[in-house]
């Protein structure tokens, strides 16, 4: 693709300084309909969604999120969060078609592009006699469809921030077109929003806390060859989390919800043994993982947890690698639903493994 193009999508939902010689138009976050509170006859004044105080902040390509039910941190010993993993090679939409213009506003931003003679006289030319001079040729409008201000939308491929890099990212590059209220995206359009593509990009907001588990020995002591490690997690560390996205001009919307089912334990080496010998131990319902070590209990086989057969180098640790599996399902407008793939989300932590030292009398 020309640099062009490309500088193009990677300004989508930031402001447009100058449009490029393509086809498509994409949105800016001033270019958005309305603001999450009904108001779809101005531009919002910046990045909204309305209900200030209550996390309906984020709007981004005619798509309202609603994180206050995501995760924040807190989780194991650690206080961050970090974004889930698909397994297997499914991704959420790179981009997507939503309504994101009415009449008035397309026409504000393209004839404010066309005013700045930075696309060339053919480009101007060509989108003026489609959207501005046209009407009588199917695709063409006359006057950016002002006579039809209030039974529709101007949808328009829409790039996240920063995710002009990730494959598939330009193939909403199609240009606006116009769908009056009720009609269905035309087929082709397959990331046109509807509460299944809400519910994936829902997904790709959901954030989860570190998995970082209580070891005994513990990490910050060297863990003994042939002596057992202990690892569990305290009730509730591990609580289901969810995002919702929501068009609120077309009234759809989708609630993911991510359920954490599992830690599951790498050593990091093959001189390891694992308990169980899966690897994964399960989550209870009340989000505790294996059980505490006891005093006493250094030489029992721990529910949750793994046995070193072999010590480090000097000098060397092991990548011990802790990954919680979270079952993802969604429900959404209409009385839709279905699950998506399950997410993960890991921590590695550098352990150093000594021989035990026997004391020779």
């Amino acid at each position: 693709m020309s640099a062009l193009k490309f500088a193009r999508t990677a300004l989508a939902g930031a402001l447009l300084v100058a449009a490029v010689t393509s086809s498509s138009f994409v949105a800016h976050a001033e270019g958005e309909i309305g603001n999450g509170t009904g108001n779809v006859e101005e531009p919002p004044s910046g990045p909204g969604g309305g209900a200030e105080g209550q996390n309906l902040n984020a709007e981004a390509g005619g798509v309202v999120i609603d994180e206050s039910e995501n995760g924040s941190g807190g989780g194991g010993n650690g206080g961050g969060t970090g974004a889930l993993e698909p397994v297997g090679d499914w991704a959420p939409p790179p981009c997507w078609y939503a309504p994101l213009y009415t009449p008035k506003q397309l026409k504000k931003e393209m004839e404010h592009t066309w005013s700045l003679e930075s696309t060339g006289y053919q480009w101007d030319a060509e989108q003026r006699a489609k959207y501005s001079q046209g009407g009588d040729k199917p695709g063409t409008y006359e006057d950016f469809n002002m006579a039809k201000s209030g039974d529709g939308y101007w949808w328009d491929g829409y790039v996240p921030d920063g995710g002009a890099g990730v494959p598939g990212a330009l193939d909403c590059n199609d240009g606006p077109f116009w769908l009056d209220k009720g009609d269905p995206p035309p087929a082709e359009y397959e990331n046109a929003v509807t509460p299944e593509i809400l519910s994936e990009i829902a997904y790709n907001r959901i954030r989860v806390p570190d998995t970082e588990i209580n070891l005994k020995p513990d990490a910050e002591n060297a863990q003994k060859v042939n002596l057992p490690t202990w690892a569990w997690l305290d009730a509730a560390t591990f609580e289901p989390v969810s995002v919702t996205a929501e068009v609120p001009v077309l009234g759809i919307w989708a609630r993911t919800t991510a359920t954490p089912v599992s830690l599951t334990l790498d050593p990091g080496t093959g001189d390891a043994e694992l308990h169980p010998s899966s690897g994964t131990c399960p989550i209870d319902d009340d989000g505790s993982i294996g059980t505490p070590y006891t005093a006493g209990s250094a030489e029992e086989t721990p529910p949750c947890g793994l046995t070193y057969l072999r010590a480090t180098p000097d000098g060397e640790t092991y990548p011990l690698r802790a990954t919680i599996t979270w079952s993802i399902e969604w429900q959404g407008s209409g009385n839709t639903g279905d699950r998506l793939p399950e997410g993960s989300f890991g921590t590695t932590t550098e352990v150093e493994v000594d021989e035990i030292q026997s004391v020779v009398r």
